[in-house]
């Protein structure tokens, strides 16, 4: 057995207690890993008594979760209505500028800070009121 299968039945076991456990196990691989893989999709089909295309088709569903590890930082910009109406698409080129091929910018609609938009997040901390130096700012220190 891997290192990694071991870990990912680790996992799995740390959440066997709940009810629904896959949501909060997939966010703990991908938190280790980087990505939730097509061998991990089998490992937890096997762990979980699913299918794959169970796991797989959670997996593709929801974007937080990568089949690739990408090591760079992500900032997620929020471009939904509220966050339109505050100007996010004027802080778009200056933060697609700022983060090159260093840093990945990433979409999401919604961050649930509509009144206090633009708005960002780099891993569990929130960004908000941002302006074009702000945004510069936040993706130069990712």
């Amino acid at each position: 057995m891997s290192d990694k299968s071991q870990r990912i039945g680790e996992i799995i076991a740390a959440h066997a207690h709940r009810e629904g456990p896959l949501l909060p196990i997939l966010h703990d691989i991908q938190h280790e890993f980087g990505c939730v893989d097509a061998d991990t999709e089998v490992l937890l089909a096997k762990g979980l008594n699913l299918t794959r295309a169970d796991i797989h088709g959670v997996v593709s569903f929801y974007h937080d979760y990568t089949a690739d590890a990408d090591p760079r930082p992500v900032v997620q910009i929020c471009r939904a209505e509220a966050c339109k109406a505050n100007g996010v698409e004027r802080l778009i080129g200056a933060a697609e500028t700022a983060a090159g091929k260093r840093v990945k910018i990433s979409t999401v609609y919604c961050l649930g800070l509509c009144s206090a938009g633009p708005a960002a997040r780099t891993g569990d901390d929130l960004h908000i009121r941002l302006d074009e130096k702000a945004i510069t700012k936040l993706i130069e220190n990712a």
